[in-house]
């Protein structure tokens, strides 16, 4: 299971002064985290939630990959979101459709879109915000060997019911005119059997590791309590 980002929101007050707006994310980023790539996973979580949280650590300073956007919910039906899709897919300049609107097929550059739309991107702070995201169709790399975070307020099993429909971004982004989700899923089925075999490798290590620690737990064992009785180990 992927490591999650932790979420904080207190809901205000009816009978005393309202407090300030809830937020996802801290205001303020902790030192350690500052300058650190933060990689999300975006595989089941839902579209706007995942936008709105991403948008706004982009805007508090902080550099966001998102990978696996074609693994993206979005809520409703698929039929329904189609043709929400097709009827956006309409809106163009009237004398000139190159001039804009632009509407773009990939999964990733859709979920890019939807998080311009919550930034002030006309303006150099929303520019630099923008500049900070990156987004991706699968795990590319240097991704696949990062840990990957999710959301848990973003998340579609947390957030919507078990009975309500949904709908892939992959499948629809494929639907309107994306024509790389066979060549993505070729890709992802590869890198998957590479994970495999690193994660088989490395559970013999750790196997052996923790063989090597029992063997010489009796010849280390005074310098231990020592380490111990002054705080040093736990």
């Amino acid at each position: 299971m992927l490591p999650c980002c932790v979420i904080s929101s207190a809901p205000a007050s009816r009978d005393k002064k309202p407090c300030a707006k809830a937020s996802f994310f801290p205001r303020r980023l902790p030192k350690m985290a500052e300058g650190q790539v933060l990689v999300l996973d975006g595989r089941g979580h839902l579209l706007g939630r995942l936008a709105a949280i991403v948008a706004k650590q982009v805007l508090l300073g902080r550099k966001v990959v998102v990978v696996r956007c074609e693994g993206i919910n979005i809520s409703g039906n698929f039929y329904r979101n189609k043709l929400k899709y097709l009827a956006f897919l309409r809106k163009r300049m009237n004398t000139n459709p190159s001039r804009g609107p632009y509407h773009f097929r990939a999964p990733s550059r859709i979920f890019w879109r939807t998080v311009r739309g919550m930034l002030p991107h006309k303006t150099k702070r929303g520019q630099a915000a923008l500049d900070r995201l990156k987004v991706f169709d699968g795990i590319p790399p240097p991704y696949d060997k990062k840990k990957r975070m999710v959301v848990p307020a973003a998340l579609k099993v947390v957030r919507l019911k078990p009975t309500r429909k949904f709908a892939y971004l992959g499948r629809l982004a494929h639907e309107v005119g994306w024509k790389y989700q066979a060549v993505t899923a070729t890709l992802e089925e590869k890198r998957k059997e590479k994970a495999k075999i690193h994660y088989r490798k490395k559970k013999q290590l750790m196997r052996l590791r923790k063989q090597a620690e029992k063997n010489v737990e009796k010849k280390i064992d005074r310098y231990t309590e020592v380490l111990k009785t002054h705080g040093l180990l736990v």
